[in-house]
């Protein structure tokens, strides 16, 4: 996963890219075991662009796509939001979410 700063985002939404999200905060356990299973899924799908985001860095953009918790991950497909995940259930759960981003 690449650390994806605001401006970068904001190109790719312009762009209307097809791209994985991944929302966290430095300090969540939680946020880690995801970011583990998401590697694992990420490497079964090398073709899908994944970027990653600490959410205190970009408050506006939880504000924006109503991110109420971490950890989250957002789906956009052509530019647009399209599922938004707080539950990171399995790697099959990712693999399947995902796959279709290739």
């Amino acid at each position: 996963m690449q650390d994806m700063k605001v401006e970068q985002f904001h190109q790719l939404m312009e762009q209307k890219q097809s791209f994985a999200l991944f929302v966290y905060t430095p300090m969540c356990g939680t946020c880690k075991l995801a970011e583990r299973m998401l590697t694992i899924t990420y490497e079964a799908l090398p073709n899908v662009a994944a970027y990653e985001i600490n959410i205190n860095t970009a408050p506006n953009l939880a504000q924006q796509w109503e991110i109420s918790s971490v950890p989250a991950l957002l789906l956009f497909r052509d530019g647009v939001l399209n599922e938004r995940h707080f539950a990171m259930q399995s790697v099959g759960f990712l693999y399947e979410r995902l796959k279709d981003l290739n």
